[in-house]
C-alpha cells in the first residue's frame, strides 16, 4: 500500500504494523484507520443529490411492486439466488446461475463452489428472519452471518464466527510483501472491536440529518474499509445495504439484488471506495452507488412484474387443462421459488407422496408448464421455461 496517497486523507489516519513473513522476514508498515462516521451528510454536488433522488424514486417504485404481490416472500427466493451467484463472483467464488438456481435448501450441494454460494442464501434467509423479527442490527448478528457464510470452505476455521484477531491485507498477490498491497485495513485488537461496535452505532441510531441511502452507502466504505472478519466481508457488506433499506423502511420486502450491478463494474467499485479513504471522495462514492441503487432496483422490479405476469399465465394454463388440485398450483408457486428441481424436491416440499408427486409433474408437462431440463434419463430434473428464461437473461 502507498502510504503517500493515505497521508492527507480527511476520513481516517495511518498507523504502523509490522510482522514477520516467511519469505520476506521481518516487516514493517502502515494500515489505514477510518475515522468514524460523521453524523451529518457529507458534501455532496447537485448531481449526486440527483442520483439519489433517482435511486429513492427507482426503490420507491419497487416497494410498491412488492406489495401488490399476493406472497412476496415467494418471489424473495429467486432473486436472492441471482444475489448469491453474483456477489459471491464479486469474490471470486464462481458457480453458474443455473446449478444454483437448482439447489433444493435441504440438500447439500456437491460442488464446493455452489455450496459456498449458497452459503449466502442461507446468511440472507437468516438476517431477513432478525430483521423482521425487529431486532436490530449487533456485532452478533455480524459474527453469525459470517459464520453462515464459511461454513465447509477452507474459511471454516476456529476464526469462523468472530471478528478477526490477525492483520489482513487486500489485493496482494500470493507471495508479495505486504507493502505490494492495494489497501491494508486496521490492525486486530481492542480499537478494532471498539471501531466495529462504533459502527454498529451509528447504523443503528436514529438520524434525520442524513438520507437513509446515503446512509447505506457510508456504511457500505466503513464497513469495507474495517474489513471485520478474515473472509467474507464484501459479501456480508452488500447483505447489509439491503437489510438497512428494509430496516429503514424504504423496502418492505427485501428482494434488491444489488450485486450484479457492482459486479459488472468491479474496477471502479472497489476504485470508488479506494478514493473515499485516500482523498476523502465521498461525493464520487455516493453518485456511483446511488447510480447501482437506482439500476438494481429498476431491474428487479422489472423482474418481479414478469415473475408475477409468468406464475398467473402458467396457473391458468393449470386451469384450462382441467386440473383443479390444489397441488398442481402450489407446484407452479415452487417452480418460481425452486426454478430448477428434481422429482423428490416436489415430494419433499408439496409434502405428498412421490408417485402423486410424479404424476403431478407428468401432467403440468402435459399442460404446457413445465418440461425436463437437460437430456439425462437418471435423476431428471424440471423446469418451468419462461419463469427460467426471465432469470437466466
Amino acid at each position: 500500500m502507498r502510504s503517500e496517497m493515505f497521508a492527507n486523507s480527511p476520513t481516517g489516519v495511518l498507523v504502523p504494523i509490522g510482522g514477520t513473513d516467511p519469505r520476506w522476514g521481518a516487516w514493517s508498515h502502515v494500515a489505514f484507520v477510518p475515522n468514524s462516521l460523521p453524523d451529518d451528510t457529507p458534501e455532496l454536488s447537485v448531481p449526486t443529490f440527483n442520483a439519489i433522488a433517482r435511486a429513492r424514486a427507482a426503490l420507491a417504485a419497487l416497494d410498491a411492486s412488492a406489495r401488490q404481490l399476493p406472497n412476496p416472500a415467494l418471489l424473495r427466493q429467486p432473486t436472492l439466488r441471482q444475489e448469491a451467484q453474483s456477489t459471491s463472483a464479486l469474490e471470486g467464488t464462481f458457480a453458474p446461475l443455473e446449478d444454483v438456481l437448482g439447489v433444493d435448501t435441504a440438500e447439500q450441494p456437491d460442488d464446493a463452489a455452489v455450496r459456498e454460494v449458497f452459503n449466502y442464501v442461507f446468511a440472507a434467509e437468516h438476517a431477513f428472519r432478525w430483521i423482521e423479527d425487529g431486532r436490530p442490527l449487533t456485532v452478533g448478528l455480524l459474527e453469525s452471518l459470517q459464520r453462515i457464510l464459511v461454513r465447509s470452505t477452507t474459511s471454516d476455521t476456529e476464526q469462523a464466527g468472530r471478528l478477526r484477531t490477525s492483520q489482513v491485507v487486500i489485493g496482494r498477490h500470493a507471495g508479495a510483501r505486504v507493502d505490494d498491497a492495494r489497501f491494508i485495513p486496521p490492525p486486530p485488537g481492542i480499537d478494532f472491536e471498539a471501531k466495529v461496535r462504533d459502527f454498529i452505532g451509528w447504523v443503528t441510531q436514529p438520524n434525520d440529518e442524513i438520507d437513509p441511502l446515503v446512509m447505506a452507502g457510508m456504511a457500505h466504505y466503513q464497513f469495507e474499509t474495517l474489513h471485520p472478519f478474515n473472509d467474507g466481508n464484501g459479501r456480508i457488506g452488500r447483505l447489509l445495504i439491503v437489510l438497512q433499506l428494509h430496516q429503514y423502511g424504504v423496502l418492505s420486502e427485501p428482494t434488491l439484488t444489488v450485486s450484479p450491478w457492482f459486479e459488472a463494474r468491479r474496477a471502479e467499485y472497489y476504485d470508488r471506495l479506494l478514493a473515499v479513504s485516500q482523498t476523502g471522495d465521498w461525493d464520487g462514492w455516493i453518485k456511483f452507488f446511488s447510480d447501482g441503487v437506482a439500476s438494481a432496483a429498476t431491474t428487479t422490479a422489472t423482474q418481479l412484474t414478469d415473475l408475477l405476469r409468468v406464475q398467473q399465465s402458467l396457473k391458468q394454463k393449470v386451469r384450462a387443462a382441467g386440473l383443479r388440485a390444489e397441488n398442481a398450483m402450489r407446484l407452479v408457486d415452487f417452480a418460481l421459488a425452486q426454478p430448477i428441481f428434481t422429482v423428490r424436491n416436489v415430494e419433499r416440499h408439496l409434502e405428498v407422496t412421490y408417485t402423486r408427486a410424479n404424476a403431478l409433474v407428468g401432467q403440468l408437462i402435459e399442460a404446457g408448464v413445465l418440461r425436463q431440463h437437460g437430456d439425462t434419463s437418471y435423476g431428471r430434473r424440471f423446469t418451468a421455461p419462461d419463469v427460467l428464461a426471465i432469470l437466466l437473461r
